[in-house]
């Protein structure tokens, strides 16, 4: 069950606005965990299809009642971690730069999404270098925040950078339970983020200390929950229900958090920013 846990902001709150996001997402109908690519998968132990897919109708069940627009893709048989659709690529300006995965596991998912994208109308940049999408690109602002260390080859942070034409922020992640950015980084608005230092290396963490003075800072307990892959539209923040201190933090600055359970698509590494995947005109 939705979850809306919206408080009275304090006096020094931020103003913030929302907006009507569109995102794509992809069913969990095939999800479990046959192999092991990252430290939360564990093969050995069972997963619930059924669970999985009950717990992702109730995120998109709240962004509709949200008002986004949410596009689904097919999910196709092999492919259970396809239901982690921000890794798909990453779509700005109406260019769609395509997905291409680290591991042998998920490689099908790259093709799969960027024949969705063509489907819509997009210009699909089909991707040179290895890149997990939005897993390790995230956009604050004009700004996009590209993240290497275990997934995304540094290299396509140059790739990005002439795709689009914006600047590009390298950081480097070095937590291997979190392995993509998008699990150590949250965007809450244009201006504001939060983050846990603990994922990311001194240099990176340097940059972000200096371009967000007022992040929010993680703590390792709501990470440890996935709570920092969480998803925004500039005042509602999507998160996972077990993250309390998160959603206090985000209440006390006049957002307003929403907790969802996605426990079961946690035995695969992801939460709700994995499963959502932005689609920007």
């Amino acid at each position: 069950m939705t979850a809306t846990m919206e408080t009275a902001p304090s006096p020094s709150a931020s103003v913030v606005h929302a907006t009507t996001p569109t995102v794509l997402m992809c069913r969990p109908e095939h999800f479990t965990v046959s192999y092991r690519i990252n430290p939360w998968m564990h093969p050995e132990d069972p997963t619930d299809t059924s669970l999985a897919l009950k717990q992702w109708t109730v995120l998109y069940d709240t962004y509709v009642d949200l008002g986004f627009t949410v596009h689904l893709i097919d999910s196709l048989p092999g492919l259970p971690d396809m239901v982690y659709a921000a890794n798909g690529g990453f779509v700005l300006d109406g260019i769609a730069y395509g997905a291409k995965f680290h591991y042998p596991e998920r490689q099908p998912e790259g093709p799969a999404y960027m024949d969705w994208f063509r489907s819509q109308g997009l210009d699909v940049r089909e991707p040179k270098a290895t890149n997990e999408g939005e897993g390790d690109f995230l956009l604050v602002g004009d700004t996009i925040l590209a993240a290497s260390g275990f997934r995304s080859d540094t290299s396509s942070h140059q790739e990005i950078a002439d795709i689009y034409g914006r600047e590009v922020v390298s950081l480097q992640l070095v937590n291997p339970s979190y392995y993509h950015l998008d699990t150590a980084l949250a965007v809450i608005d244009p201006t504001t983020i939060a983050y846990l230092p603990s994922a990311f290396d001194d240099a990176s963490l340097s940059i972000l200390r200096e371009r967000y003075s007022d992040a929010i800072i993680a703590t390792e307990e709501d990470a440890a929950f996935l709570g920092l892959n969480s998803f925004s539209d500039g005042h509602n923040v999507v998160i996972a229900e077990r993250a309390t201190t998160f959603a206090k933090d985000l209440a006390e600055r006049g957002y307003n958090p929403i907790g969802v359970d996605l426990s079961e698509l946690l035995l695969g590494g992801g939460g709700v920013k994995c499963c959502t995947l932005e689609l920007r005109a």
